[in-house]
């Protein structure tokens, strides 16, 4: 079951998300794809470090993947966006 990521209000996290859930449907193993949204996360943040950003893409992974919370995410600085 893949999450709703219209509900997600940031840009940058909706895209990790989305981009978790695609890799893991094509097969990918999950140190590639978390190497992936941390990449993602960066190209929308680039002045984040490597460690803020794995630390930030882990939580939401958590968050939504794992526990598959619809509460709002602890998460970065950009405003957030009106959901679709």
């Amino acid at each position: 079951m893949k999450v709703d990521t219209g509900r997600i209000g940031r840009k940058c996290e909706r895209a990790v998300i989305t981009a978790y859930q695609e890799l893991h449907d094509m097969g990918q193993n999950e140190m590639k794809i978390f190497a992936a949204c941390t990449t993602l996360y960066r190209i929308h943040h680039p002045e984040a470090s490597l460690p803020e950003a794995r630390l930030l893409v882990s939580e939401w992974i958590d968050h939504h993947i794992v526990r598959r919370s619809q509460a709002p995410t602890r998460g970065c600085n950009c405003p957030p966006t009106n959901p679709r």
